[in-house]
């Protein structure tokens, strides 16, 4: 299948006229008509003709060979180490997947098309991005040679639906009087830092934790990849970190975008990470009696401030 999927792609960017923008049912067109003209009389099934076809336009409009796990809802986090070794969680274990990239370079094509879809840049100077993709899941990315065994492309999914506080109660990840207790402290204004390791469910337990909001209140979030799917807020304005590249475009920090989010009547900042300087300007942003939320810390306004580990 591998030469034929390679034949059909070849075909396909042969006629394709890259002058102009062509829409993703063109391209599926010329996919089938390339893929009959390749197989003619070879004894293919149906099956293994829609697998060439879609394999194909995965590898020139989607995410090629990882596409498959990107649409599985199920996997929860893709893990590639260098274009052989591909891993990816599912219920809570990992698993080593049967498939590969076809170089290095088709590799580094899918990372390019992840983080120029927006407004991301990596390469040999700046070897390390974070990005994330259309449909929230977060991004990193760590090219070769820094990543020695090939570029590591790391994607964390998060559900459609976020999390509610009902479904963590009914999981027994927090129990109702918890629940209740910390409904009161956010209506009341308490700052809450929610702290954990990796793929602890930090990011999750905010976006359930959010649900207790005033919905009338102007809510901003600030995050590196915008992550935080925050539900029932109306006056919502959502940023998220730049980083400089190559056309001397600045970057832009969360230090900058705390700053300027103190000057957009703010009733509560939500900061999706904090790792370094943009502590001290969250700290004065509570100073001056802003609500404020991070991860990592994960936080809501600071006057009496409650730790949720």
């Amino acid at each position: 299948m591998d030469e034929i999927i390679r034949a059909v792609q070849k075909q396909v960017l042969s006629e394709m006229d890259l002058s102009r923008d062509i829409s993703d049912e063109e391209v599926r067109v010329m996919i089938t008509k390339a893929t009959r003209a390749i197989i003619g009389i070879r004894s293919v099934s149906l099956k293994e003709r829609v697998f060439v076809e879609n394999a194909v336009f995965n590898g020139l409009r989607r995410l090629d060979i990882i596409q498959e796990l990107v649409e599985d809802e199920d996997v929860t986090e893709i893990m590639v180490n260098g274009p052989n070794h591909i891993f990816y969680e599912r219920g809570g274990a990992i698993y080593q997947w049967d498939r590969k990239f076809e170089s290095e370079e088709k590799l580094q094509d899918v990372v390019q098309r992840i983080v120029g879809n927006h407004n991301r840049s990596v390469n040999l100077a700046s070897p390390i991005v974070d990005s994330r993709l259309d449909d929230g899941s977060r991004v990193n990315v760590v090219l070769s040679p820094v990543a020695i065994n090939g570029t590591t492309l790391t994607i964390r999914k998060f559900p459609k639906e976020p999390m509610s506080m009902a479904r963590l109660i009914e999981l027994g990840s927090i129990s109702e009087e918890a629940a209740e207790f910390l409904r009161i402290m956010v209506q009341a204004g308490r700052s809450i830092f929610v702290t954990g390791g990796t793929g602890s469910g930090k990011t999750t337990f905010l976006n359930a934790l959010s649900e207790y909001i005033p919905s009338d209140e102007r809510v901003i979030t600030i995050e590196d990849s915008a992550e935080l799917q925050l539900k029932g807020i109306k006056n919502l304005v959502r940023m998220e970190t730049r980083g400089a590249n190559n056309r001397q475009v600045e970057p832009i920090t969360i230090r900058d975008l705390i700053k300027t989010a103190l000057r957009m009547r703010p009733d509560r900042i939500i900061v999706g990470e904090c790792r370094g300087g943009e502590a001290f300007d969250m700290l004065q942003a509570m100073n001056t009696g802003h609500l404020v939320f991070p991860s990592c810390l994960h936080y809501f306004h600071l006057r009496n401030p409650l730790f949720v580990v």
